[in-house]
């Protein structure tokens, strides 16, 4: 069941509406003013409010700032209620946040089709997007429906970078969340010794760049393009408001980062403990599986054997010997521009 604040400082709109709501099966917590209000928000998180504007101790503007700046109540859908003398007030609390507004006197059926529309809509984000098929702007389009951000990318016209173009420096202030909409993009690290060491490889449908967002600093790494490549960028302040304004949104969006850290995870415990030949067996794996979800039709790998010997973390000499054993073996084809798995059963056979 859920829960919504009726903030009214009229006892007789007070009463009769939380009947209504009730009637509609809801469980309703009142308040006679902003600050009892605000109190009882509180006490129990609610899941919507509805909060007339003029009031007495707190008005309806307050208690929206409030909510705006209390990590707990950020991000509860709130509707006001106006009178028609009100209304040229009504774009303060818009840009305050406001999900919607009623004129007393209110419809009921107004009332109740105002809360429903506002609860399906923190409902509307979905486990999963296809972030290949155009997932990142459904995701973001359904995130600023929900968090109310009425700037959330509005600049997600693509951005084309060259091959070999230096997206960001190690030590540059992060300022954006990039996503890949087509090519692949690494970022790496430079050792004290002037060796290159990847840490991480991203294609069509891959966000990166978060690391230092979350963080607060500056890029640890940098970011190349490996391929010709098409970004999106989601700017700083809009990737903040998106994780911290809605549980809601920050949920999925964690959600689609988490097979990136899983990821790595599996990468640096290859690295430790397995040999040379199944580091570069699973690697291979792992970029077949890729390239097939992104184009199944021919999954063909495209990246440098300098650029595979920094994932793998061995010399780019030492992978070549390793892929021309699997060459003759007949588990992969070596070609100027790609490598071909043939047999991905042996790659993930214990005994190759």
């Amino acid at each position: 069941m859920k829960t919504i604040l009726l903030i009214e400082d009229d006892a007789f709109i007070r009463e009769n509406t939380a009947e209504l709501l009730e009637l509609a099966g809801y469980a309703v917590l009142t308040a006679e003013n902003g600050q009892l209000g605000v109190r009882q928000a509180l006490a129990t998180r609610p899941d919507l409010v509805v909060c007339d504007i003029m009031m007495p101790v707190l008005d309806g503007y307050g208690v929206l700032h409030i909510f705006n700046q209390n990590p707990h109540l950020a991000g509860v859908p709130f509707i006001f209620l106006t009178a028609k003398t009100e209304r040229t007030d009504l774009r303060r609390g818009m840009e305050l946040g406001a999900d919607d507004y009623l004129t007393k006197p209110f419809d009921r059926a107004e009332l109740l089709s105002a809360i429903a529309g506002r609860i399906n809509r923190f409902q509307h984000l979905r486990p999963h997007y296809d972030l290949q098929q155009g997932g990142l702007n459904e995701f973001l389009d359904d995130a600023r429906q929900v968090s109310t951000l009425q700037s959330l990318s509005e600049d997600r016209r693509p951005h084309a970078v060259a091959r070999k173009q230096v997206v960001y420096d190690e030590g540059d202030e992060a300022a954006r969340l990039y996503f890949v909409q087509a090519g692949q993009v690494k970022t790496s690290k430079t050792t004290a010794a002037g060796k290159e060491l990847i840490t991480g490889l991203y294609q069509a449908g891959d966000f990166f760049g978060y690391k230092a967002l979350l963080e607060g600093t500056a890029h640890s790494d940098s970011a190349v393009a490996t391929d010709d490549s098409v970004l999106r960028y989601i700017p700083a302040d809009d990737f903040t408001q998106l994780l911290l304004r809605n549980p809601e949104v920050s949920q999925q969006f964690v959600r689609l980062l988490a097979g990136r850290v899983r990821e790595q995870e599996v990468l640096l415990l290859d690295m430790a403990y397995n040999s040379l030949r199944r580091r570069v067996g699973n690697m291979l794996l792992r970029l077949y599986q890729r390239e097939c979800e992104l184009t199944p039709a021919a999954p063909h790998i495209h990246i440098s054997r300098d650029d595979m010997a920094a994932l793998v973390g061995t010399a780019p000499e030492s992978l070549s010997r390793t892929l021309s054993e699997f060459r003759q073996a007949g588990i992969v084809e070596l070609t100027s521009k790609f490598i071909r798995v043939v047999k991905p059963e042996k790659l993930r056979s214990a005994n190759w």
